[in-house]
């Protein structure tokens, strides 16, 4: 064999490999197989130095999990995403909305966010409403330091009690959960953003309604007020709860505020304004304690102004329930004195035993009944007519008349006449009369004059009005009524005797007591009267409280306006004299000048042809003084 053919037959020694090469060379090959190019190390078979060996290891070991396991990293790559996703949602929820409400905070946000109609006035004015708000809660819990949360919520919002709010924030050790307390209701935005500042971990807000009344004092006594939870606590506001609201709320029927029809009141805002302007003058000008006046619908029973005062800001009611803030109209009863006189010859003449040239003896200014001594006020010490009986104000003749009628007729004349019983309105507040308990004849007569029955001042209107319009009793309201509605109406009085009490009651204000609020052109009509207050049981003379109702225009009357005063002071224009006439009739009288135009009385140029054509036809007195031919 030749030395080439041994050449040839000998093995062929290849350069040693290490695993680790071999490794690499084998990835290598792998990727070339795939369609990758072949690595320039493995053609030229050159040492591999060691950092290129590290790139190709994990360039290899990438390769190799991507090649083999992708659709196993296309899952875990899901998983990842789904995770995260999830986190991130859940993160961005508890930064926008908190934590999930616990029960306690479905229960306080059920109750933070009651939705009440507005209220508006007959002419479509807002009298209240709602406006969004927030109100500050905390979770004890959660405040790991309360000290520092007391001084921080303390600093911003002054108005908190220290003690209280620490008291709040201690967590009993057996109450289980983060707790849940307010901290202050119906922020403003400005407080709200000062909390938010501070960052006190367990301080959240819940949205919030504030009941705002836009117009302060205005018709205080008839809108009333609510509570820090929506919820009606006096006047039109309690009663709308009353038909349903509140339920409604509890069941979370109502979603917004757009949801509920507003309540639409009899009131007239300008109206509410100019009698509460005149009423303020009078309490401050004749010195009295306290005072109230209204305005009535004869025809429909509305109620056009009702003001009581002191009165109070529905905004801020905390003065409400001091007891000289009552609403007087409803809420007080008290003897009405000579007005009531206005009801004795109502009577007197429907009963048929009288009529309006009926004469009486007052001749003495006594009247003895046992041991009882009737004075005359303003004694003319004659026979007087029936008329003259009114425009005097005679206590004899009242009491003739009411003796005539007899005891059982005047207890059904005042029971017809609703002053017997407790008026229902829509208003809550209401005061039931205060009658005799035993009535016998000295009963009879010193009611026949205001004394001994104590009642509502609107109950009396409301009699009054019906012997004005021609002798229907409507229950007032509050609401803006229906012309046509009749539910509210009772006949009590024949027209006859309707009008012969208007006629009577026009002259007073042309001749007898009522002058000072006879206002020129709108034929006005009115009744006086003064009573004692009894204090201790007893009748005190020199603490007076004084009444004024008069009705225009009287040939056919519209509105009824009363004012009342309590223990209004004499003054030097009206010779120390502190009666009704001097105050509650000076202050009637500036009110129908200052409403009337308001509310389209037109005013009569000229005096109404004929206004009593039955008075006319019996001849009364003075009848043909009161109109035009």
């Amino acid at each position: 064999m030749s030395d080439d053919a041994a050449q040839t037959l000998e093995p062929t020694v290849e350069p040693a490999v290490s695993d680790h090469e071999a490794a690499l060379l084998e990835a290598a090959a792998l990727a070339h197989a795939a369609g990758a190019p072949r690595p320039v190390e493995e053609e030229a078979r050159e040492p591999v130095p060691p950092s290129e060996r590290a790139k190709l290891l994990l360039r290899s070991m990438f390769r190799l999990a991507i090649e083999r396991s992708h659709m196993r990293v296309a899952l875990v790559g899901l998983v990842f995403v789904g995770v995260f996703g999830t986190i991130s949602a859940k993160l961005l929820m508890m930064a926008i909305f908190g934590d999930p409400p616990s029960q306690e905070h479905r229960v306080a946000a059920a109750s933070s966010t009651a939705f009440r109609p507005d209220i508006i006035d007959r002419n479509g004015e807002i009298l209240a409403t709602d406006i969004r708000t927030v109100s500050v809660f905390a979770e004890p819990g959660n405040i790991y330091d309360k000290d520092e949360a007391v001084e921080l919520l303390t600093a911003v919002l002054p108005e908190l009690n220290a003690s209280e709010l620490r008291a709040k924030l201690t967590q009993r050790k057996d109450k289980k959960g983060a707790g849940f307390v307010w901290v202050k209701r119906e922020l403003t935005p400005k407080q709200q953003a000062e909390v938010h500042r501070l960052g006190i971990p367990g301080i959240g807000f819940l949205p919030d309604h504030k009941r705002v009344y836009p117009n302060g004092v205005a018709a205080a006594h008839i809108l009333g007020a609510t509570n820090l939870d929506g919820i009606g606590i006096a006047g039109m506001e309690k009663y709308i709860d009353s038909t349903g609201l509140q339920a409604l709320n509890s069941f979370g029927l109502i979603n917004k505020q757009a949801d509920l029809k507003p309540v639409q009141l009899s009131i007239d805002l300008r109206a509410q304004f100019a009698v509460r302007d005149e009423l303020a003058w009078g309490i401050d000008h004749f010195k009295a304690k306290a005072g109230a006046s209204m305005i009535l619908d004869v025809k429909t029973g509305e109620v056009i102004a009702l003001v009581s005062m002191p009165d109070f800001d529905p905004n801020d009611p905390k003065d409400a329930l001091s007891p000289d803030r009552i609403n007087r109209m409803n809420v007080g009863v008290y003897e009405m004195g000579s007005t009531f006189k206005a009801m004795t010859l109502a009577m007197a003449l429907d009963s048929g035993k009288y009529n309006v040239n009926s004469t009486f003896d007052t001749r003495g200014g006594v009247l003895n009944w046992g041991r009882q001594k009737i004075h005359e006020y303003h004694g003319t010490n004659r026979v007087i007519t029936m008329p003259e009986v009114f425009t005097h104000s005679s206590n004899i003749g009242s009491a003739k008349m009411a003796l005539g009628v007899g005891v059982p007729g005047h207890k059904a004349f005042l029971k017809k006449m609703g002053l017997l019983d407790r008026l229902r309105t829509e208003l809550p507040e209401s005061a039931a009369p205060i009658v005799p308990s035993r009535w016998t004849e000295i009963n009879t007569i010193t009611i026949a004059f205001g004394h001994g029955i104590a009642v509502a001042p609107i109950q009396a209107a409301a009699a009054v009005a019906a012997i004005a319009n021609g002798g229907d009793l409507i229950t007032p309201t509050f609401l803006k009524a229906n012309p046509d509605d009749k539910a509210r109406s009772t006949h009590v009085l024949s027209g006859q005797t309707s009008e012969a009490m208007r006629y009577i009651m026009r002259l007073n204000a042309s001749e007898g007591s009522a002058k000072k609020a006879a206002v020129p052109y709108y034929f006005v009509g009115g009744k006086t009267g003064t009573a004692e207050k009894v204090i201790g049981g007893r009748y005190i003379h020199n603490r007076l409280f004084t009444t004024f109702m008069a009705a225009a225009p009287m040939n056919d009357p519209k509105y009824l306006f009363v004012t009342i005063m309590d223990e209004p002071q004499g003054l030097p224009e009206s010779g120390g004299y502190a009666t009704a006439a001097w105050n509650s009739g000076v202050v009637t009288g500036k009110v129908i000048e200052r409403v009337a135009p308001i509310l389209g009385l037109p005013p009569q140029f000229e005096p109404p042809v004929r206004p009593f054509p039955q008075m006319v036809k019996l001849n009364a007195y003075h009848v043909n003084q009161l109109g035009g031919p």
